[in-house]
């Protein structure tokens, strides 16, 4: 039974990032067809945020009530419906509710997927946080080609929308028994006297991996592209090799995460996660061309690929009986990094000022690495990382 439940928890992060990646690649379709313009879809992209920073907080009420279980499927859901919503938007008003409801199950997917991760390392011989992630940059990639297959095969461009939509809600649908039934977190009528406290100085010292992370992930994946074409002036056929570069070093080093943290430990994988980051950043500043450009955001994306999944493997462990309250503060970090890495860059430079932009989120990287020790487990070795390599 515990095969059938990890995989259904593979299949969770599988359908939040085919349905986030559709959401990304319909904004050019749903921009014309609404008519808006790119002040409007950065308010939109904004307000998405602080929606999914509502969703994860949501998430924890629901599963300090009911389960991660139960919050996982809800989530998911709510964006099946919202995404129904998006693909009929003919109005400004419309889409704007839609977006909202995206961004509360956005939210409380991305909080709750990661509480039944944990679930699943517990009863897991080897770590798994890895693999979870990889399944979701998986499927945002075959989203993207598919929507490129569709809008060239001349199809509706909102057909990868319902598409999306489908996956998720039989997901859930499948999930609402598959998943993990098991609760971490206190119960409601707990006496909050003699509960044990959340390990706050250990949340904020994982949250804060998450949140350099996520600058470097939404700085790159926001102003990759604009920089290669404004700045760097690369033929148009060229632009995309950055942000591909940075996509496909996200994958192979999630892949391989797993198999590293069984060698050498998270503590390590997270030093060279962050040495990494910062050399791109540094690549990118420094050779305004179009190899450092892709150099540098390979470079960056093997660090964003790592440091996720090990940040929320090892907020998991932080105090086990309450990882669902853990893990849901801690993704709260999330959304912080995306907004600062998706707004900083764009405020301070345009054009070939962008490249040096870039430092901001190489040095933001390089500040977080103080808290590295928080990845390593004091005491007793956990399971996974102490498994010996086979």
């Amino acid at each position: 039974m515990s095969g059938v439940r990890r995989a259904a928890v593979f299949a969770a992060y599988g359908a939040q990032g085919l349905g986030y990646a559709t959401v990304v690649t319909a904004l050019p379709a749903l921009k014309h067809r609404v008519g808006i313009d790119d002040t409007m879809v950065s308010i939109l992209l904004l307000s998405t945020a602080i929606a999914a920073a509502a969703g994860s907080v949501l998430a924890d009420l629901i599963a300090v009530r009911w389960g991660s279980r139960q919050a996982l499927a809800t989530g998911l859901l709510a964006q099946a419906a919202a995404l129904v919503l998006v693909s009929v938007s003919d109005s400004l008003p419309l889409l704007a509710a839609a977006v909202g409801v995206y961004g509360v199950g956005l939210g409380a997917v991305d909080a709750a997927s990661n509480m039944q991760g944990a679930l699943s390392q517990r009863t897991s011989k080897f770590p798994i946080f890895g693999r979870l992630y990889a399944a979701y940059t998986t499927a945002a990639i075959v989203a993207t080609l598919a929507t490129s297959a569709i809008l060239a095969g001349g199809l509706p461009p909102m057909t990868t929308l319902i598409i999306a939509a489908v996956a998720q809600a039989a997901v859930a649908l499948w999930g609402i028994r598959a998943f993990h039934p098991e609760r971490a977190a206190h119960r409601v009528h707990d006496d909050h006297a003699t509960r044990t406290p959340l390990p706050r100085r250990a949340i904020w010292a994982v949250g804060t991996l998450v949140f350099a992370a996520f600058i470097v992930d939404s700085a790159v994946s926001s102003w990759s592209t604009l920089y290669l074409a404004d700045g760097l002036q690369v033929a148009p056929g060229l632009t995309p090799l950055g942000y591909g570069g940075y996509l496909l070093a996200v994958l192979v080093v999630r892949l391989a995460t797993d198999p590293l943290v069984r060698r050498i430990g998270r503590t390590r994988v997270g030093i060279g996660a962050v040495i990494l980051g910062t050399a791109g950043a540094l690549i990118v500043a420094l050779f305004p061309t179009l190899p450092g450009a892709v150099i540098g955001f390979t470079a960056m994306g093997a660090a964003a690929g790592a440091l996720v999944p090990i940040a929320f493997s090892r907020a998991g462990e932080l105090l086990p009986s309450r990882s669902d309250e853990v893990i849901a503060r801690v993704n709260l970090f999330n959304y912080g990094g995306a907004i600062i890495g998706a707004v900083a860059l764009g405020l301070l430079a345009s054009g070939a000022a962008l490249g040096p932009a870039f430092l901001i989120p190489g040095l933001l990287l390089a500040a977080s690495s103080p808290v590295l020790r928080v990845l390593h487990r004091t005491g007793e070795a956990s399971q996974a990382e102490s498994t010996p390599a086979a």
